[in-house]
């Protein structure tokens, strides 16, 4: 027997839903009920147990993305799953394509080593803090970095700091000295050895990321490889990314090379001399380079955050390992595995038509504003008219709001938002702010599906509920 679901919602959006219904012709049976209220998005748990008198035989019900309320009691309460849908209906016929298959991004095999780049300027304070925010981000490592000539009187204090706060330590330095007293403080890593000074994994118990004695002679690495192996020790081995212009493309022939000499071997890619020496945005070249990790077997990465535009390098790798992973794991393109690198643009960022815009429009019977956006630009609209602009400016003087200094304000925010949105084909939800992916942390206190949320300015009235 077919499937039965029951999808709610409210009058403005009932017609919509039902033509999408019947453009997907889907294999599940349905019913499409409308609660009595306008805004679909108003609707909430509490709402539907006391509006909701018949459930038509379904097996489940799919409310609105926005509903609010304790979906899990009400489920309990009416003896049938109660699931919330997509927050866009045009982006109903990918929630049931995609559902049963989204895929599982907790899951990773790439080490990322986060560098303190400053670490002999900062105080043990600063030490931390940034450590914390490092790990915040996804790091797994953190490596202090030791500066030449630089004196560094507490690398000891911080080696010890670190692990006591239980983070995984490594000590990054081309001065030998660092490194023993790194490595005799207690880190775990050290960068980094060559043929010539593996003396120094004799005296400690660190692990050692090897890189040729001269930038480019594999075969010195070769022999460093040789080294370890003698010992019986563990190690990595990075052949060194370099900048474009100035050796790339050879670089990440010399990974290739190094993987196919040594297809057993952990390889590092310092992604640095990249997301920090192009002024590009980073989230696009670290999916990129973490892509050739993932084709490679590269399994660690030094990431670095001292440029002012490669400031969420670690978040941006931390979310490319996971979407990598899943795509390698499905044998699968990096598409459609989850939207957080792409924090300019967007798959779907027009969901309606200027046509569809102003059918809906036709429906609204309040002073209350609406606004969309669609590829054609910014619509704002409620039953005294419908305007639009690509430059809000221009809508000013229909809104009639400059005697309403609260509501002028609050449409100036929207209506930017909605700029910005329509400028870089993104997605807007009227009073959401936008969604820039992994480029910005979440909000502290984030949305809790769980919790009522209240209306928006312009949604602020009673619902006759």
């Amino acid at each position: 027997m077919a499937e039965h679901i029951l999808f709610l919602t409210g009058k403005l959006a009932e017609k919509q839903l039902r033509q999408i219904l019947e453009e997907m012709a889907p294999e599940f049976e349905y019913t499409v009920h409308q609660l009595g209220l306008s805004v679909a998005a108003l609707m909430t748990a509490d709402m539907i147990r006391r509006r909701l008198k018949d459930t038509y035989g379904a097996n489940r019900i799919l409310v609105p993305g926005r509903c609010r309320g304790d979906l899990e009691t009400l489920s309990k309460d009416l003896g049938l799953p109660v699931e919330r849908g997509p927050e866009e209906l045009r982006d109903l016929p990918e929630y049931f394509g995609r559902k049963s298959r989204k895929p599982d991004l907790s899951r990773y095999d790439l080490r990322i080593f986060a560098e303190i780049v400053d670490a002999p300027h900062l105080d043990m304070d600063g030490i931390l803090r940034q450590a914390a925010d490092y790990r915040n981000h996804g790091a797994d490592v953190i490596d202090i970095g030791c500066l030449p000539a630089t004196p560094f009187p507490h690398l000891e204090a911080a080696v010890a700091a670190l692990k006591a706060e239980g983070h995984r330590v490594s000590v990054d330095s081309l001065e030998t000295d660092d490194l023993v007293r790194g490595g005799k403080a207690g880190a775990d890593f050290l960068l980094s050895l060559h043929e010539d000074s593996l003396w120094i994994a004799d005296e400690v118990a660190s692990t050692p990321i090897l890189i040729p004695a001269k930038h480019g002679d594999l075969d010195s690495l070769d022999r460093a490889i040789a080294g370890m192996r003698s010992r019986d020790r563990s190690f990595l081995v990075d052949p060194i990314l370099d900048p474009i212009h100035f050796g790339f493309a050879d670089s990440l022939v010399r990974y290739h090379e190094t993987r196919r000499r040594h297809p057993e071997v952990e390889i590092m890619m310092g992604v640095g001399n990249l997301t920090e020496l192009t002024h590009a945005d980073t989230a696009g070249i670290n999916a990129m380079l973490l892509g050739v990790c993932s084709e490679l077997g590269i399994r660690a990465i030094l990431a670095t955050q001292v440029s002012k535009h490669a400031r969420r390098a670690v978040a941006e790798a931390d979310l490319a390992r996971r979407i990598l992973f899943a795509a390698r794991e499905l044998g699968a393109l990096p598409k459609h595995m989850g939207d957080g690198l792409m924090a300019l643009h967007e798959r779907a960022p027009f969901p309606y038509t200027e046509a569809e815009i102003r059918e809906l429009a036709q429906a609204i019977r309040d002073p209350s504003y609406r606004i969309q956006i669609s590829a054609e630009g910014i619509h704002i609209f409620n039953r005294d008219g419908f305007h639009s602009a690509t430059d809000p400016f221009e809508l000013y003087p229909s809104l009639r709001v400059e005697h309403d200094g609260g509501h002028a304000f609050y449409l100036g925010v929207e209506l930017a938002r909605a700029q910005i949105a329509w400028q870089l084909g993104k997605r807007y939800s009227q009073d959401e702010t936008l969604d820039w992916g992994c480029a910005v942390d979440p909000p502290a206190a984030t949305v809790d599906p769980h919790a009522y949320k209240p209306a928006g300015s312009t949604l602020a009235q009673s619902t006759g509920d």
